[in-house]
């Protein structure tokens, strides 16, 4: 019978030990912790103002009163239209064709998306042939709805145990 190998014996060692090494270190109680969490408030809370028109003659309907109600509609659209642009931005796409050095054709467009919350209507009214709506967007009223909903954090405290 051959002896065993200085080298076998010295590798199996290790390796038994490297193992007894990793289970202490993955039993160990230093990777525990515990993380304190806390709200991210900001400095401060802008209110944005946006107003929407609409021309009252051109409405459909087939009563003054339809008529102011339509316009009515209009204007708050308009309004929360140009909340969005001031929140979200606008997109903006361009076409333009050109024969012989003149341009034949020229667009563009234009497009709004998103979600306005918490916005408040400040006032209606009719000046003139056209209906207005003021409207405003108080980032303190968003800010309280978004908690409710999305809870921001911040790392207040990491305790390890």
């Amino acid at each position: 019978m051959k002896a065993p190998s200085p080298y076998s014996i010295v590798n199996s060692k290790s390796i038994v030990l490297i193992v007894i090494i990793f289970w202490l270190a993955g039993c160990s109680s230093m990777f525990d912790k515990h993380i304190e969490y806390g709200i991210v408030e900001p400095d401060n809370y802008p209110v944005i103002k946006a107003i929407g028109y609409a021309p009252l003659s051109a409405q459909p309907g087939s009563s003054d009163a339809q008529k102011m109600l339509m316009a009515l509609k209009v204007s708050k659209l308009e309004a929360y239209r140009e909340l969005a642009e001031q929140v979200y931005g606008q997109s903006l796409s361009a076409d333009m064709t050109v024969k012989g050095a003149i341009a034949q054709n020229d667009g563009l467009k234009s497009q709004v998306k998103g979600l306005i919350r918490g916005a408040r209507v400040v006032k209606s009214y009719a000046v003139g042939d056209t209906y207005t709506t003021e409207l405003e967007l108080d980032m303190k009223r968003v800010h309280d709805l978004y908690i409710t909903q999305v809870k921001p954090r911040k790392v207040k405290r990491v305790t390890y145990y």
